[in-house]
């Protein structure tokens, strides 16, 4: 559909930035965009949002799509209890609100009552509680709050009881919770030094402390307990044994998954860090201990990840044991309740659940012989699980269930029975079983099988003209398991097909697959997503006029490698807060940390596989693209919006005359996704099916 040709784009001034990247001459002619603060920046901006809004104002199914939308979110959800002291704490949203409240009940069956509603914080909905730890005793609460969608945190301690906030003030935290000691006494965290003025979402964050927070003091009192400063690229989490006695320091190095991990014994107030786990060769991930033993989740000699204790006493390698073996499946969570292994699997990007007992060596005090099987959880479908959080000694524990047509559904877990029962379940005006949800698997370009989740209505014709909605990330070891989204509801009572492929890159199969879609395999990701399309039209469930890309992030990078890649494939390209410029990611926040998966372009050979699929650099004069609505946000300090604003510049300028449009939608007070108001969900979700419906020549949603 020739739905552009009577655009008229904001000019964007070209200057004249040349950088020599070892020989190589790259010219950045919309370098000035970088400058989120200043007043041309602004003004392009705002130019841009006007095009857009009357491009999207203009789509007479608009409205319908809003008001479908808001009934669709309109239900009542719940998050995952956890219990501490004999409380219960859960975050409830009834429907509308912008953000959940966070609840507290003094027993199982108690009525809750309200313990800290964030919507009462802004009159916009933009501040967000983006992370709380309870105190052991159930007596604090430690929260954290975002602004207008940003990653920076600032956390504050509140009674239970009273409600009542104390005087605590944690600011600069990013990328951190809080870990409580046993006594109440104050809590760990993590945070970087106060950025300058005005480099607060753009200036890069390096040089991670953890601090110790003892509570009615200043935060310049805090107490330093790890840093090093011979590495700005070295980050920490802290967390507390459930009995108190140690701090555990996992140590990351950007987003790779290998880590090392450290420890303090709390009893000790002179004890020294001791480095336990040094070698940065795998993921570690401390689970519980018992006396001298700690339990990790590893993928050391197992992709799919296993479970292995460590005795602090000897803690060589040759001394550790294997309690959990790896499976056929990927391992990908591990919590200890009850005495018990609970143990979160993916079979095919899709959620099981396994029991493993903990069996004590008689001759060996604390430490642990191979865990046995003891059943396999029943889950309701396909499906992903969360929660099974608690403590060692806990009777119950709680989990969420969801699918792509069932909204997330929490269920009490018996430790004893190891019998789940429903605890909150959503009620909602739509009806899954006018909808199928199957997997197939299909080839790549280099015969590796790939899986696709596939949702639509059931007798689906398949005559290659059904609208597609393909979806996709393929990164940083993150898989992409079923999940319930109004977005995908009303696109499914659109008559489309929602298709979500899971790429190497991900961590749907463990290391092995991650690694296969990282720095010189990375074109992997991109040959899964465009084997995907190709699938779909092949097998007659669409066609490249009615097939649509979507993804965010590392997902935004895809759509924008593949639609410059590919324009032919598709008739629409959704890329949302993603990585468009993969020479310069690594100068801005956190994106240094990204190197891990994609490479830099400060390296000679990592420079030329950047060059070869970066989207803002394979944009060329002429070429038919597709549709392209481009989405970001001013306070997005993970992805910088501008990566979004040079790609839009240079893809509007590179367009095909009277092609179809491309357009930039740039959100005011939001960031990167997690926190943002729901009111700018919905109206963010309204524009992209009303640019889907006028660009695809699809209907409004029916009920």
């Amino acid at each position: 559909m020739n739905a552009g040709a009577e655009l008229t784009y904001p000019p964007a001034r070209h200057e004249e930035v040349v950088d020599d990247y070892h020989g190589t001459k790259i010219a950045d002619p919309f370098r000035w965009l970088e400058d989120d603060n200043s007043p041309e920046t602004k003004a392009w901006v705002e130019a841009q949002n006007r095009v857009t809004s009357r491009f999207l104002e203009g789509i007479p199914e608009r409205g319908k799509i809003r008001e479908r939308l808001k009934e669709l979110w309109n239900y009542e959800r719940f998050g995952v209890p956890q219990q501490r002291g004999g409380r219960y704490f859960f975050t409830r949203n009834s429907g509308l609100q912008n953000q959940a409240v966070l609840l507290v009940a003094e027993a199982l069956d108690a009525e809750p009552r309200v313990l800290l509603d964030p919507n009462t914080l802004s009159p916009d909905g933009t501040v967000a509680l983006a992370n709380y730890e309870i105190s052991d005793d159930g007596a604090l609460l430690a929260y954290g709050l975002s602004r207008g969608g940003s990653d920076w945190q600032e956390w504050r301690v509140r009674e239970v009881a009273t409600g009542q906030d104390r005087a605590d003030l944690v600011q600069w935290v990013k990328f951190s919770g809080a870990a409580w000691m046993k006594d109440g006494s104050g809590f760990f965290y993590s945070r970087y030094s106060a950025p300058s003025d005005g480099a607060q979402l753009t200036g890069v964050n390096e040089f991670q402390k953890l601090y110790f927070h003892k509570l009615g003091t200043p935060q310049s009192d805090d107490a330093l307990i790890y840093e090093r400063r011979d590495h700005k690229d070295w980050g920490f989490h802290g967390e507390v044994t459930d009995d108190g006695r140690y701090l555990v320091i996992s140590v990351s190095q950007g987003t790779d998954p290998k880590n090392r991990v450290f420890y303090k014994d709390l009893h000790a107030p002179e004890a020294k860090v001791v480095e336990l786990l040094n070698d940065f060769d795998a993921s570690y991930e401390f689970i519980d201990r018992d006396s001298a033993t700690f339990y990790f989740k590893t993928d050391l000699e197992a992709p799919r990840s296993r479970v292995i204790a460590i005795d602090l006493r000897k803690p060589g390698r040759a001394n550790w044991q294997e309690l959990i073996p790896q499976g056929s499946d990927a391992l990908k969570g591990v919590s200890h309740l009850g005495g018990k292994f609970i143990c979160t699997y993916l079979d095919d990007a899709h959620s099981s659940v396994k029991v493993f007992a903990r069996e004590v060596e008689p001759r060996l005090s604390g430490a642990a012989s191979r865990a046995k099987l003891v059943r396999e959880v029943p889950l309701p479908g396909l499906g992903s699980v969360g929660g099974f959080e608690g403590r060692r000694d806990d009777a119950e524990t709680f989990f969420s269930f969801t699918s792509y047509t069932a909204p997330p559904t929490i269920y009490r877990l018996d430790l004893a029975t190891l019998e789940p029962a429903v605890f909150r379940a959503p009620k909602l005006a739509f009806d899954p079983a006018r909808y199928k949800t199957r997997q197939i698997f299909y080839r790549s370009k280099d015969g590796t099988r790939v899986p696709m989740f596939l949702v639509h209505a059931r007798g689906l014709k398949l005559d290659g003209t059904n609208p597609t909605l393909l979806y996709g990330y393929g990164g940083f070891d993150i898989a992409l398991t079923p999940g319930f989204s109004p977005t995908v509801v009303a696109w499914l009572e659109m008559g489309g097909i929602y298709a979500v492929a899971n790429l190497r890159g991900g961590g749907e199969y463990g290391s092995e697959w991650h690694l296969a879609g990282t720095k010189h395999r990375k074109q992997n990701v991109f040959d899964d997503f465009i084997a995907a399309a190709e699938w779909l039209i092949a097998e007659r469930y669409t066609s490249p006029e009615k097939l649509a890309i979507r993804g965010g992030s590392n997902g935004g990078l895809l759509v924008g490698a593949c639609m410059t890649q590919r324009p032919e494939l598709f008739a629409a390209a959704l890329p949302e807060v993603g990585v468009l410029d993969m020479l310069r990611f690594h100068k801005f926040t956190i994106g240094w940390a990204w190197t891990s998966d994609y490479g830099s372009s400060d390296d000679p050979e990592e420079f030329k596989t950047l060059l070869a699929y970066s989207p803002l650099h394979r944009l060329r004069p002429g070429v038919r693209y597709p549709a392209t609505l481009i989405s970001t946000a001013d306070h997005d300090d993970r992805v910088v919006p501008a990566h979004s604003f040079k790609f839009a510049a240079r893809l509007q300028e590179c367009q095909s005359p009277g092609g179809p449009p491309v357009l930039a939608r740039i959100e005011t007070q939001a960031g990167h996704g997690a926190g943002n108001a729901l009111s700018k969900t919905i109206e963010h979700t309204t524009d992209v099916l009303a640019f889907l419906v006028k660009v695809l020549g699809v209907p409004p949603p029916k009920k």
